[in-house]
C-alpha cells in the first residue's frame, strides 16, 4: 500500500495560529507607529506639555524643601512624577477615539478588517513607553534640581510597580474610551472627569490615612493607591517587593480582571456606536 504525505492538522493549526499572531503583532506596531507620528506632528505642544509637567513637579516638591522636611520633599517628588505617568497613560488610552476624532481616521479605523484588541495594544503599548521616556525625563531633572541621594533606593520595586500599575490602568483607560465614542461632545470631558477622580482618591500627595473613612474604602479600588504606595516604599525606604505584596495583589487582580473587561466593554460599544451612526466624522 503506497502512503500519501499530508499535513497533519494540530501542524497547520499552530502555523495558522502563529501567522495570526504576527500579523495582529505587526498590525498592532502600526498603531504605535501611528501614534509616534502624531506625536512628532504636534511635537511644539508635546514640549510645552513636558515643561508644564517640569514646572508643576517643581511646584508642589519644593514645598518641602520650604518646610525643610527632606522626607516630605521626596514623597511630593514621587507623586508628582508618578501622577505624571499615571495622567499620560491614562490620558492617551482613554483618548484613543479622540484623536482619531481630531484625525478625522475615526470611520476608516473603525471599519478597518482588524480585531480591535489590535488597535488598543497598539496604543496601549505607545502609551506606557512614551510615558516611561517623558515620566524618567522629569525624575531625572528633579532628582538632579534638588541633589537627592537614592543610594538607598530599591529601583527594581519602583519599576515592578510601574509595570504592574500600567497594566491595572489599561482596563480603566479602555473603558473610559468608549465615553468619546458613545458621548461625541462631551466624552472627552467626562474621560478628564474620571482622571480627576483618580488623582483625588489615590493619594497622590497626601496619605489615604487622613482621607474620609468612605474615601479610604473607594481609593482601595484605585490603582494609583498601590502604585504610588509601592513606588513610595522602594524609592523612600528600600523596601524589596517581596515585603510588599498587600500592594502587588490588588494590582494583579484589577490588571487580570479589568484589561479584559476593558476590551469587552469596547467592542460592545463600538458595535452599538456603528449601529446608531455615531461614527460620524466631527471636529
Amino acid at each position: 500500500m503506497t502512503g500519501r504525505a499530508g499535513s497533519h492538522p494540530v501542524t497547520n493549526g499552530a502555523t495558522s495560529a502563529m501567522t495570526t499572531l504576527a500579523r495582529e503583532m505587526k498590525a498592532s506596531y502600526a498603531f504605535v507607529e501611528r501614534n509616534f507620528f502624531l506625536t512628532k506632528r504636534y511635537w511644539g505642544w508635546e514640549v510645552g506639555w513636558l515643561i508644564y509637567a517640569l514646572a508643576g513637579a517643581l511646584s508642589i516638591t519644593l514645598i518641602g524643601q520650604d518646610q525643610g522636611d527632606q522626607r516630605l520633599l521626596i514623597s511630593l517628588l514621587i507623586g508628582a512624577v508618578f501622577w505624571n505617568y499615571v495622567s499620560i497613560v491614562f490620558s492617551f488610552i482613554a483618548e484613543t477615539v479622540a484623536w482619531e476624532r481630531w484625525e478625522g481616521t475615526l470611520e476608516y479605523t473603525f471599519m478597518a478588517p482588524i480585531r480591535r484588541y489590535t488597535q488598543l495594544v497598539g496604543s496601549t503599548l505607545y502609551a506606557v513607553i512614551y510615558g516611561l521616556i517623558h515620566t524618567g525625563f522629569v525624575l531625572l531633572v528633579l532628582v538632579l534640581f534638588f541633589g537627592l541621594d537614592l543610594s538607598r533606593a530599591d529601583f527594581l520595586t519602583a519599576a515592578i510597580f510601574t509595570l504592574l500599575g500600567s497594566l491595572s490602568l489599561v482596563g480603566i483607560g479602555m473603558m473610559a474610551a468608549i465615553l468619546p465614542l458613545l458621548y461625541v461632545e462631551r466624552g472627552a470631558q467626562m474621560t478628564f472627569v474620571l482622571q480627576s477622580l483618580l488623582l483625588l482618591f489615590s493619594g497622590v500627595y497626601f496619605r489615604i490615612e487622613i482621607l474620609p473613612h468612605w474615601m479610604q474604602v473607594v481609593s482601595a479600588f484605585s490603582p494609583g493607591t498601590y502604585l504610588l504606595d509601592g513606588v513610595r516604599r522602594g524609592l523612600m525606604d528600600g523596601t524589596p517587593v517581596t515585603s510588599l505584596i498587600h500592594d502587588v495583589w490588588p494590582l494583579l487582580v484589577m490588571a487580570i480582571v479589568l484589561i479584559p473587561v476593558g476590551v469587552w466593554t469596547f467592542g460592545r460599544a463600538e458595535r452599538y456606536a456603528k449601529r446608531t451612526g455615531k461614527l460620524k466624522r466631527v471636529g
